[in-house]
């Protein structure tokens, strides 16, 4: 690769651009507000932008991984913040092992399926 890369920020679309914001806040997510259509999150060494745009096509088929240190660990403090009570088109499916290592996933509101996993040794 040409330079020294730094970090990689996806763009992801929001149905809901306010519940989805608020929905990221809800998982411990810092915003920095770019505009009324952009914002970017922040969390430890991750970022990414939330976009006031839907296309369904496109949400429905992004997907995001994050690998997480402990899976167990971020798994029962994701059960502890209810975002399935709270943001009802939330889904949460709890961790599983696969020949690669575990992980479990998260749908936001928009439906946007994240990855959480952790790597075997």
């Amino acid at each position: 690769m040409i330079g020294n890369p730094i970090s990689i920020r996806p763009f992801i679309g929001a149905k809901d651009f306010d519940l989805s914001r608020a929905f990221y806040a809800e998982m411990g997510f810092t915003e920095n507000r770019i505009n009324e259509q952009l914002s970017v999150f922040h969390f430890k060494g991750i970022s990414f932008y939330l976009q006031n745009a839907y296309v369904k096509d496109w949400v429905d088929n992004t997907m995001v991984f994050v690998e997480v240190e402990n899976l167990t660990a971020f798994w029962e403090k994701l059960q502890n913040l209810n975002l399935s009570e709270k943001f009802p088109t939330v889904k949460l499916i709890a961790p599983k092992s696969i020949d690669w290592g575990r992980e479990c996933f998260v749908h936001d509101p928009s439906g946007i399926l994240w990855h959480f996993g952790s790597f075997k040794n």
